[in-house]
């Protein structure tokens, strides 16, 4: 072959391996979408990653978005069983008076936790969450109480309720990023109730009120969840939408308008989706290593994870994912399945994604005479 055709083949080939190794490495990965909103973040619901964020724990009012946790405490008395979607509540004239949107409930009335969580969710009905709120605890005041209790356990730790509606309050707020980790906490602790997130309109006395969410006709991927608007805090959403198995949560907070609210939350989902991808990484219970255990029956254990391991990560950049396992010392029989002995680590270009617990996964009793001794001979040369 004449050397330059040979150059010319060489050079294709680079071309070749170079686009290779292009795709392989995925796109790079543009800014979020510019929006107007006071703050944002849009996270993963399986892997917890945040793929875009602006001023993400800015302490906000968070108007209506307050009835997530309502809801929340009222789901944890219903899995409690102090509460049923069946009983009777009977409407205060408290609730009956309470202002701003309304489920129109009339005083001296009863009407049941079930259809007052739908026209709390649907119809974000102050009325609603008031009559909630006092029939769980008694008073909208310690109901409250219950709020940040919860709220503190989930981790939201710039977050402040006085009130069971998100009507304004000198010491009620929020940030978009525990808004966002609550709005996590109903879709994976309470699925049997999130459907109520996506329903598009709910009748209470004959009067029919639409779902404020106006995603949820714009997305068929959107399946929840709640709109805010007070005059100091803008207009507010939490959303969520699930692609390809993949569930994505944003909360955006302060923006100017019903319709700026819904356009800078489908352009944050679209973005998210788009240029990441989520994927399960190990199952739980699943062999990830093995390690050399002394003195036992087995000379081996299978280390894994107690949960399923998600990750996160820019799309096209999957197969350069690198995880690793430490484990913290020498195993040692007797050893019982669950013991937590080291960490699995999962790291793309330097930067670590994620770490999860390393378990052993079976029981390894300890072995006979023979072998412990044997196995503190060999020890002697470790």
């Amino acid at each position: 072959m004449h050397p330059r055709q040979i150059a010319r083949w060489a050079s294709l080939i680079a071309l070749c391996l170079l686009a290779g190794r292009l795709s392989a490495a995925g796109l790079p990965i543009p800014a979020p979408p510019a929006v107007n909103a006071s703050s944002y973040i849009v996270l993963d619901a399986d892997s917890g990653r945040v793929v875009a964020a602006m001023a993400p724990d800015l302490q906000v009012e968070p108007a209506s978005l307050t009835k997530l946790m309502t809801a929340y405490v009222v789901f944890q008395a219903l899995a409690a069983e102090q509460i049923k979607l069946t009983d009777m509540v009977p409407i205060s004239n408290k609730a009956h008076r309470t202002g701003g949107s309304r489920m129109f409930l009339e005083q001296g009335s009863q009407v049941s936790v079930e259809d007052l969580l739908q026209g709390m969710i649907v119809q974000s009905g102050n009325d609603a969450s008031v009559a909630l709120a006092e029939y769980v605890a008694g008073t909208e005041d310690v109901f409250a109480n219950l709020m940040n209790t919860f709220a503190a356990e989930l981790g939201m730790l710039s977050t402040n309720f006085q009130n069971a509606t998100g009507l304004p309050g000198d010491q009620h707020y929020s940030t978009a990023r525990d808004m966002a980790t609550l709005a996590h906490a109903i879709i994976k602790e309470f699925p049997q109730y999130y459907a109520w997130y996506k329903q598009k309109s709910f009748t209470w006395g004959d009067i029919k009120q639409d779902n404020r969410n106006k995603l949820l006709w714009q997305d068929s991927s959107v399946d929840g969840m709640k709109t805010g608007y007070t005059e100091a805090a803008g207009y507010c959403l939490v959303s969520s939408a699930v692609r390809n198995d993949m569930r994505l949560i944003s909360a955006v907070m302060g923006t100017a308008s019903a319709k700026a609210r819904i356009d800078a939350s489908q352009s944050l989902l679209n973005y998210g989706f788009r240029f990441y991808e989520t994927r399960q990484l190990y199952a739980a219970n699943q062999e990830i290593d093995t390690m050399r255990v002394w003195k036992g029956e087995q000379d081996r254990a299978a280390l894994g994870v107690a949960a399923p391991v998600h990750v996160t990560v820019p799309r096209g950049s999957w197969d350069s994912l690198v995880p690793t396992v430490s484990v913290q010392r020498d195993l040692y029989a007797p050893m019982v399945a669950s013991t937590e002995v080291g960490e699995l680590r999962v790291m793309l270009d330097g930067e670590v994604l994620t770490t999860a617990p390393l378990i052993v996964l079976t029981d390894i009793a300890r072995g006979g005479l023979w072998k412990r001794m044997t196995d503190e001979v060999a020890l002697w040369f470790e």
